[in-house]
């Protein structure tokens, strides 16, 4: 796969690129059953399955924007996987694996099931207060990005809105002057 092309503010994205290796590098070793290699399918990208969908903020879903673009997936001609009708990710491949892992939002990188474990034993819990620190940096970044509209919002909506949208209209093409 290609590098992600630069989003308008390069530092930005390399603020937000330093905080999704932070919350990884405090995540090594957690995994669940459907995150470990032999896995078929990542069941947390099932939204209708966990009831859950992650909700990226603007510049986030600027960097999914701009790793979609760099996979070749085009917005308005995003894959109807069988799957995708049921409620799952529609970034995922046909084999279930996401397709823009490496740009994928803070909520990707920080749910896990309800099996979830430590690498240090099963009595460690995740680390939450991090976490959360994290997300309010993300949050304080989303707001310098698009200081007009900075929260976050569900990722088949944005999705389906790009698609719906001229290229340079959506609320996500880069930051406001506020």
């Amino acid at each position: 796969m290609r590098p992600s092309p630069p989003l308008p503010h390069a530092s930005l994205r390399g603020d937000l690129r330093a905080l999704y290796a932070e919350v990884d590098d405090l995540l090594v070793g957690w995994a669940c059953d459907c995150s470990r290699p032999q896995s078929t399918q990542a069941r947390c990208c099932q939204f209708a399955l966990t009831g859950r969908e992650p909700h990226p903020t603007p510049i986030e879903l600027e960097e999914v924007r701009h790793a979609m673009r760099a996979a070749g997936i085009a917005a308005g001609q995003r894959r109807r996987l069988p799957v995708a009708d049921q409620g799952a990710c529609p970034l995922l491949s046909e084999d279930g694996r996401c397709r823009i892992y490496s740009s994928r939002p803070f909520g990707c990188r920080t749910f896990f099931c309800d099996g979830a474990e430590s690498p240090f034993g099963s009595r460690e819990k995740l680390p939450r207060h991090a976490i959360n620190a994290i997300g309010r940096r993300i949050a304080d970044l989303a707001a310098r990005f698009a200081p007009r509209d900075p929260h976050p919002r569900p990722l088949v909506r944005a999705l389906a809105d790009l698609a719906g949208r001229p290229r340079g209209k959506t609320p996500m093409a880069g930051p406001q002057k506020p």
